[in-house]
């Protein structure tokens, strides 16, 4: 992980809610922002904010949430996502996080994310696959 990292640190990304971003189930008319694509749109910006921060060999995971989805956004609107470091703990950073569309606040939360080593991962990934297969 980079010194660049510290609180305070924050990013912006726009997402529009497209058809795939919705759920369906009350009808065409009422399609809205889904809360799992709006936990995903979170997830993503937190973690290309933190690709600039971390060395080469690192990237990282989400590891906790807490999240409240305070207003529907209708097909077709868009979302900005807002999240803000407000604690490092060694490899754990953890973001503060807003979701506005045109009118509403959306969303507000935590998120926290754990720096990881992708080759280290790797092999921990294969040595469980291996033993699933014992």
């Amino acid at each position: 992980m980079k010194p660049s990292l510290t609180s305070g640190l924050s990013a912006t990304q726009r997402y529009e809610v497209d058809q795939a971003r919705t759920m369906s189930y009350l009808g065409a008319d009422n399609r809205v922002y889904s809360t799992p694509s709006l936990l995903r749109d979170i997830e993503v910006t937190a973690r290309q904010f933190l690709l600039a921060h971390v060395d080469e060999g690192e990237d990282s995971v989400g590891i906790e949430v807490a999240l409240s989805h305070l207003s529907a956004t209708p097909l077709g609107f868009w979302v900005d996502i807002t999240v803000t470091v407000t604690e490092i703990d060694r490899r754990r950073v953890t973001f503060d996080f807003s979701v506005r569309d045109q009118f509403d606040e959306v969303s507000k939360g935590s998120h926290s994310r754990f720096i990881i080593d992708k080759a280290k991962s790797a092999t921990r990934i294969a040595d469980k696959i291996a033993r699933a297969k014992e």
